[in-house]
C-alpha cells in the first residue's frame, strides 16, 4: 500500500507499530508459558526423586496343557471284560463227569486231577459266597473273583453256591449257573464238589491255571 499522503504514511507507521506490539506480547505470553512449564516440571521432579525405569520382563509363551493321559490298561481290561462275558444260556450238563458230585475237569487234563483237588492236596487260597445273591450280581461277582485270583497267582478257591433250599421248590438254580459260568472261565481247569466239610453240594473247589500258563494261551499240564 502506498501512502499518498503524509496522514497515510503516519496511519501506516500506526498499524505497524501495533503489530509489533502485538507480536511482542504474543512472543512474552509464549516464554512465559514455557518458563511455568519448565517450573511445574522442575517442581515433579523435585517431589518425585530420582526414578529408574521399570524393567519389562519378555513375554512367557506357554505351552497348551498336555492332553489327559490315556488309561490303556483299563480299557485293556474293559474290552477283557467284554470279551470273557458269561452266557446264562450256556449248556455245561454234557461236560460234567457224573462221578460223585458232578466234577469237571478241562480237556487235556486228566482224571487224577479232579481225584487230588478232591483230597486236597491244593490250599483253598481264596472264597467267594454267592449264597442268596441274584443271578446277575451272582455272575458279575464270580467272573472278577476267577479273574483277579488267577492274574495273583492263586491256584485253587472254593465258591460257595448254596444248596437251593431258600429257592422256590427247593431247587437249587444258582448251582447249575455256577457250574456253567465256571466251565465258560478259560482260567478255570477243574473243579470238583467240597468236601461236607468245607460246604459239601453248596460249594466247589476249583483249580486254575498257573498264571504264566495262561498267558501263554495254553492250558498246559498241571
Amino acid at each position: 500500500m502506498k501512502a499518498r499522503s503524509l496522514q497515510d504514511l503516519k496511519a501506516m507507521a500506526k498499524r505497524l507499530q501495533a503489530q509489533q506490539a502485538e507480536a511482542a506480547a504474543k512472543a512474552q505470553a509464549a516464554l512465559a508459558a514455557q518458563r511455568k512449564r519448565q517450573a511445574e516440571q522442575q517442581l515433579f521432579s523435585r517431589s518425585v526423586g530420582r526414578v529408574a525405569p521399570l524393567k519389562v520382563t519378555p513375554p512367557v509363551s506357554l505351552a497348551p496343557p498336555p492332553p489327559a493321559p490315556i488309561a490303556h490298561q483299563h480299557l485293556a481290561d474293559e474290552q477283557a471284560a467284554l470279551h470273557e462275558a458269561l452266557s446264562d444260556a450256556f449248556d455245561a450238563s454234557t461236560l460234567l463227569d457224573t462221578d460223585d458230585g458232578l466234577s469237571f475237569r478241562r480237556p487235556g487234563i486228566g482224571r487224577d486231577v479232579t481225584h487230588k483237588l478232591r483230597k486236597g492236596d491244593w490250599a483253598i487260597q481264596r472264597q467267594l459266597d454267592l449264597h442268596s445273591l441274584r443271578t446277575d450280581e451272582a455272575r458279575e461277582l464270580l467272573a472278577e473273583f476267577i479273574r483277579n485270583a488267577q492274574r495273583d497267582g492263586v491256584r485253587c478257591v472254593r465258591v460257595v453256591h448254596g444248596k437251593g433250599l431258600g429257592s422256590p421248590g427247593k431247587t437249587p438254580v444258582l448251582k447249575a449257573k455256577v457250574h456253567s459260568w465256571l466251565i465258560q472261565k478259560k482260567q478255570v481247569l477243574a473243579f470238583v464238589q467240597a468236601k461236607p466239610a468245607e460246604g459239601g453240594a453248596g460249594a466247589l473247589l476249583v483249580l486254575l491255571q498257573p498264571r504264566l500258563r495262561v498267558q501263554r494261551g495254553s492250558a498246559g499240564v498241571v
